[in-house]
């Protein structure tokens, strides 16, 4: 089984990841953050590196994506294959930061990928205002988000909630980070286990 958690930078995708592995022995597979050898040239100059970076994440989650499914365990995986297509890549292409010519190009090398691969059995999303995304963000104090505009985060937000309204490939959960700590109140995490519970047992 694959479940995936969606969420924009700093909803505590990693975290939920992890707490969710620990809790019900699922397998993990996190986002390539410490060795993405563009993430650090990106935040410094995003025109110049939006293609490569983004074609690097389509490469190294569809990897993971195939390795799931060959995996036969139930994985849970940080962040998804279709954030960065529908929501990162075109974001970067409306800010005039990659341009159409490498836009199409990886929406056309995506749509060929896509072909080949099966979404999540459960999405889960974290949903999260721009305050909290901010408060998190500067909690883990990674040096190359310092440069992160409070622009670039609210239009991610609005097209996460345009995804998010739109999508059906699979089953939906929706977690507002807002009003739910999972990473600071076991209460939360254990209201966020009891509606995955719900969602998971019509799935075998």
């Amino acid at each position: 089984m694959h479940i995936a958690i969606a969420g924009n930078i700093g909803s505590g995708k990693t975290t939920l990841a992890g707490l969710l592995s620990k809790h019900y022995g699922w397998e993990a597979h996190y986002e390539d953050v410490e060795t993405n050898p563009y993430l650090n040239n990106f935040y410094e100059d995003m025109q110049r590196w939006s293609f490569n970076l983004q074609i690097y994440f389509l490469n190294s989650r569809f990897r993971q994506i195939v390795d799931i499914r060959n995996s036969g365990k139930t994985v849970i995986q940080d962040r998804t294959i279709y954030e960065d297509a529908y929501i990162f890549a075109p974001n970067l292409h409306a800010m005039g930061l990659m341009s159409t010519r490498d836009f199409e190009n990886y929406s056309s090398l995506f749509e060929l990928m896509s072909s080949f691969i099966q979404p999540p059995d459960l999405l889960i999303y974290l949903k999260a205002g721009v305050p909290t995304l901010v408060s998190q963000i500067q909690k883990r104090g990674r040096d190359y988000e310092n440069t992160i505009r409070l622009d670039y985060l609210k239009r991610l937000n609005e097209r996460y909630n345009e995804w998010i309204d739109s999508y059906s490939l699979g089953k939906l959960l929706i977690i507002d980070v807002d009003n739910n700590k999972f990473s600071e109140r076991t209460s939360d995490l254990g209201e966020v286990i009891q509606k995955i519970d719900a969602e998971i047992h019509g799935l075998f």
